[in-house]
């Protein structure tokens, strides 16, 4: 039994039960004496968090993201951090890995500081989609602090998802090269995470709308990598036939982009490549990229405003926010 039941089968917030915890003045006698006949029926006994959250002392959330060397993953943590100090919380940074054991350990690591809440950045932390028990240790963190996802949908009490709408986003990019003569186009991708297989499931639900067969050979796994992207292209150029690219980070349309240009084809008119992320990256390639925009910076807004109204407002809030892209047209298609 935790303050999360409690609140549960009392149903107040988990604030409420901590006021009550406090003794504070702000909830009012009936409510007190429910919460308090709960805790005593369930031989409940308090902890330093549920007291921590009723004093409101803390201000403080962790964040947690696979690398911070990664683009992407530097600027979500760059948006959360000056949302939450516009807001008076500051936060504790860790950095995982994506290795099953250290995202584990980095969690129980930042929920013993006893922080108000946690956020996690990035896909690889809803799993594989193999294996549901990859995210027991998410569920088991919300019990002990409210758990914010970034770009990750994971099912659980007390867990709340923002992410990019990555499978609407590959669908029109698909197919828009559909509707330009495109027909044979590669799909490039670096993981089996959350966002990877909603971007795979668009790219194939465009081509199986449109009666065209998705075809194994041309769904290419590599590193998000430039150089070993390119080099992977080049050593299997004699058995991939393509006419366009489809990618799932900048860092990996780019080395397209070079690869091209070693074979001597066109841009866009031979090979044309789509970039995600609308990251630096697409702006420094030569040609500029066309790339979609994932809105990162709409969703740490979003998960800070969602927060805030959890924490300190004590109101009910959507559980998951899917978040539009844009497709940010520039020189690598003619779509």
């Amino acid at each position: 039994m935790n303050i999360y039941d409690i609140a549960k089968l009392a149903d107040v917030s988990i604030a409420t039960v901590s006021r009550v915890v406090n003794n504070s003045p702000k909830v009012s006698a009936r409510t007190k004496e429910k919460v308090l006949a709960i805790m005593k029926e369930n031989e409940y006994t308090p902890n330093a968090f549920a007291r921590g959250l009723g004093l409101g002392t803390m201000k403080t959330v962790g964040i947690i993201c696979p690398d911070i060397s990664d683009i992407y993953m530097a600027k979500a943590v760059s948006y959360l951090e000056s949302n939450l100090h516009d807001h008076g919380y500051d936060c504790i940074l860790g950095c995982s890995g994506f290795k099953q054991k250290e995202k584990e350990s980095y969690v129980k690591l930042l929920l013993s500081k006893k922080i108000d809440t946690l956020i996690l950045v990035g896909s690889t932390y809803a799993g594989s989609g193999k294996d549901e028990a990859d995210t027991d240790y998410i569920r088991e963190a919300a019990e002990q602090a409210s758990v914010f996802m970034i770009n990750a949908k994971v099912a659980g009490d007390n867990i709340y998802c923002t992410y990019a709408d990555d499978f609407q986003a590959t669908y029109e990019v698909t197919k828009a090269y559909l509707r330009r003569g495109k027909e044979k186009i590669l799909f490039m991708y670096d993981s089996e995470s959350f966002s990877a297989r909603q971007k795979l499931a668009g790219y194939e639900a465009a081509l199986q709308d449109a009666g065209y067969p998705v075809l194994g050979n041309l769904k290419f796994k590599t590193k998000n990598d430039i150089e070993y992207t390119k080099n992977m292209l080049l050593e299997y150029n004699k058995v991939l036939d393509f006419d366009s690219v489809l990618a799932t980070d900048d860092g990996i349309a780019a080395g397209a982009v070079k690869y091209a240009k070693i074979k001597g084809l066109s841009i866009p008119e031979e090979l044309s490549i789509t970039g995600y992320n609308n990251s630096i990256l697409a702006l420094c390639s030569d040609p500029e990229l066309t790339s979609v925009d994932s809105k990162l910076g709409v969703m740490c807004r979003k998960t800070v405003e969602r927060m805030i109204e959890l924490l300190e407002n004590e109101a009910q809030i959507e559980k998951n926010v899917c978040v539009p892209c844009e497709i940010v047209r520039r020189c690598t298609t003619d779509y």
